[in-house]
């Protein structure tokens, strides 16, 4: 049985997040510049887009660029910012084709001129598209995004627009960049490391973690799988324990 044929389709996590993470290990191993390497790195995007699009899948987060990314060497910064450029000219057609509208989360305001405008352009294209959400970390920061909600947050209520209780969660995370969209059920990260490089921290609180050691070039649509066949053999619990999961219908995502 294929690697495919083990996945349940009924069982697909609802949201993938992940932290593409090992271009420049996986060029540097070659005796190549690290540009080499995120040139790579955008074939397994290209794979792993066509893959959750397949499979049914709603949301997919990409770790796309940090804002800590931006004390990179210039050099660096500016080889990104030009593949970024150039998949948004060569993939906006395919997005329109293959019915995955293209969401962005971060401060783009810190973008040159033209990707952002282009950025924007292809949102909005997208915006009316009902497959999967193909969401973008670019120039984000999960602090800085929390930062900057609960000013607003405390704006809104100094100003009386909203009056929330104390235990109400909910509201707060409608002033995330995320608001409306569900947290992540699963998130990868590649290259070995085991940490979350301030990614999604308010909405991974219960998010189901998967590390593996390859290199995201060379991460493939049988690496996806393998994910996600490992989350479908995980009990969520959400806190409670597996008798209450079991009394509650037998399935931990009901």
């Amino acid at each position: 049985m294929s690697l495919r044929e083990q996945i349940d389709i009924k069982k697909l996590p609802l949201h993938v997040a992940i932290i593409m993470d090992g271009n420049g290990r996986w060029a540097k191993q070659r005796g190549l510049e690290r540009n080499i390497g995120h040139q790579e790195g955008v074939k397994a995007v290209r794979e792993v887009i066509e893959c959750a699009a397949e499979l049914g899948m709603k949301y997919l987060t990409l770790y796309t660029f940090s804002k800590e990314n931006w004390s990179r060497p210039d050099k660096e910064v500016a080889a990104l910012m030009d593949l970024m450029a150039q998949a948004l000219n060569n993939e906006t057609e395919n997005l329109v084709k293959n019915n995955i509208r293209l969401r962005v989360i971060g401060d783009i305001d810190r973008l040159d001129t033209n990707i952002r405008k282009k950025l924007l352009e292809t949102v909005e294209l997208t915006s009316k598209l009902d497959g999967l959400n193909l969401i973008v970390a670019l120039s984000y920061s999960s602090r800085w995004e929390i930062f900057q909600a609960a000013k607003k947050f405390a704006e809104d209520y100094m100003n009386g627009k909203i009056s929330p209780t104390l235990d109400d969660e909910n509201i707060f995370g409608n002033y995330l960049l995320t608001a409306g969209i569900p947290d992540p059920e699963l998130m990868i990260r590649t290259s070995g490391e085991m940490r979350i490089s301030n990614f999604l921290l308010w909405q991974m609180a219960y998010t189901e973690l998967y590390f593996t050691d390859i290199l995201w070039p060379d991460f493939r649509k049988e690496h996806f799988y393998e994910a996600i066949i490992d989350y479908q053999k995980r009990e969520r619990r959400f806190g409670k324990t597996s008798e209450q999961i079991m009394k509650n219908g037998g399935s931990d995502e009901d």
